[in-house]
C-alpha cells in the first residue's frame, strides 16, 4: 500500500502545480484588469485548496505509515542530525502544512471579501505564497537524480 501511496503523491504534486499557477494567473489579471469575480476564478481556487488537501491527506498517510515520517524518530535525535532525515520527518511536512494553510487562508478571504478585485487580490497573494512553499519543500529531482520528476 506504501508504493500505491507514493505513486499517486507524487503525481498529484503536478496537479497542485498547474491548479496552482493557474489560480494565481486567474487572480493577478482579475485584480489587475480589475475584472469581476467569476465561477472560473471560485472554481480554480477550490481546485487549488481541493488539491493541497489531497496531497497533504496523502502524505499524512506516507508520514505515518512510511520509513521517512514518524518512523525515523525511532533513531532518537540522530534524525535531526542527518539533513535528508531531517527534510523528510521535519522540514517537508512543516512547509507544506503551512502552504495548505495559506493556500485555505487565501481561499477563505477572497470568498468573503465583498469587493471582487479585493478578491483577487487576496487570492494572488495568498496562493501565491502557499506555491512559493510548495516549489521550495518538493523534493525536485532535478537537484537529486535519486528522486525522479515522475515516479512508475
Amino acid at each position: 500500500m506504501y508504493q500505491i501511496v507514493l505513486l499517486l503523491h507524487s503525481w498529484t504534486r503536478w496537479l497542485v502545480l498547474i491548479f496552482g499557477l493557474i489560480a494565481i494567473f486567474r487572480a493577478l489579471g482579475g485584480w489587475q484588469g480589475r475584472r469581476p469575480w467569476t465561477g472560473a476564478d471560485n472554481g480554480m481556487g477550490a481546485s487549488f485548496v481541493g488539491s493541497m488537501h489531497l496531497q497533504l491527506l496523502l502524505g499524512l498517510i506516507l508520514y505515518i505509515t512510511g520509513p521517512l515520517g514518524m518512523k525515523a524518530f525511532e533513531a532518537g535525535s540522530a534524525v535531526m542530525k542527518d539533513p535528508g532525515s531531517r527534510f523528510w520527518a521535519v522540514e517537508h511536512l512543516v512547509g507544506m502544512l503551512l502552504a495548505v494553510i495559506c493556500a485555505q487562508v487565501g481561499r477563505t478571504l477572497s470568498k468573503k471579501a465583498t469587493d471582487p478585485v479585493l478578491k483577487h487580490k487576496k487570492a494572488f497573494t495568498w496562493f501565491l505564497i502557499a506555491l512559493l512553499l510548495v516549489l521550495v519543500m518538493i523534493p525536485w529531482g532535478i537537484w537529486n537524480p535519486a528522486r525522479p520528476l515522475f515516479r512508475f
